[in-house]
């Protein structure tokens, strides 16, 4: 075998890995699979959050908002929800996180009726606000949002 299509595999191969588990769609979207239904998820991300004590501030379902346009849109909500004990510290890093506060999450059923749940990568707001020393608050996040979604896809 060449070596420079070994350098190649050995490169590429970790970053296939890597995108099976999680997949980005967009620019600072981490999205998971999800095996039950858009309204199933939904309600199981509700039930997570609040056996964890985070607030929900709304549910929109933006599929009931086409279907009384008299538009078509395939299953998709997105659930609202925070908690200032958590938002409040990355907001005294840098308020104009604010924009991106309270967390949200979209789960939506894609063409081939895969569901799935999309949630802003904390890493991405961090370069997108420029927060600077407040890596431990962002960790924190990050470990946080990775649980409570991947119990409500469990």
């Amino acid at each position: 075998m060449p070596r420079p299509f070994v350098i190649l595999a050995c490169l590429v191969a970790p970053l296939l890995l890597a995108l099976s588990s999680h997949t980005l769609a967009a620019d600072g979207l981490i999205t998971v699979q999800s095996p039950h239904s858009v309204e199933t998820t939904a309600d199981n991300l509700e039930a997570v959050l609040d056996a964890k004590g985070m607030t929900v501030f709304t549910r929109i379902d933006h599929a009931l908002g086409a279907r009384e346009a008299g538009l078509d849109l395939r299953p998709t909500e997105v659930v609202i929800f925070g908690n200032p004990k958590v938002g409040t510290p990355l907001m005294q890093c840098t308020q104009s996180v604010a924009i991106d506060l309270p967390q949200k999450a979209l789960i939506w059923q894609d063409a081939e009726g895969q569901v799935w749940v999309g949630y802003n990568d904390p890493q991405y707001l961090k370069e997108r606000h420029d927060i600077e020393g407040c890596d431990e608050v962002v960790g924190k996040i990050e470990k946080a949002l990775g649980a409570l979604v991947g119990a409500a896809v469990e």
